[in-house]
């Protein structure tokens, strides 16, 4: 055999065993596998910027804006994180508008 056949013929089994490889990695990521994968970063990022902004309760620091931050990146996955969001956005619409009355 020539060496072209041979070169040709070993890039297409290389190709070919790329090609096996890709179809067992992406078997594995079906959709909700990465809906999980998804959740769990969206918990861990979220809880962690949450209780940042709790340690900065008695640290010095935006507590007061790092909290709704950790909130708004747990209410994408959670209903829970929904609600508390909203109960401080009403809170901080609350502090301002009566800040508002007390300065006219």
């Amino acid at each position: 055999m020539s060496d072209d056949v041979l070169t040709s013929r070993s890039r297409n089994e290389g190709t070919n065993r790329f090609a096996g490889w890709m179809r067992r990695i992406f078997s594995f990521w079906n959709l909700e596998n990465i809906k999980i994968v998804r959740r769990i970063i969206v918990s861990v990022i979220g809880v962690t910027v949450l209780l940042i902004g709790i340690a900065l309760l008695v640290l010095p620091g935006p507590a007061f804006i790092v909290i709704p931050i950790g909130l708004a990146i747990l209410a994408t996955e959670y209903a829970w994180a929904r609600h508390w969001l909203n109960r401080a956005r009403q809170i901080a619409s609350d502090v301002v508008s009566v800040r508002n009355r007390d300065n006219q």
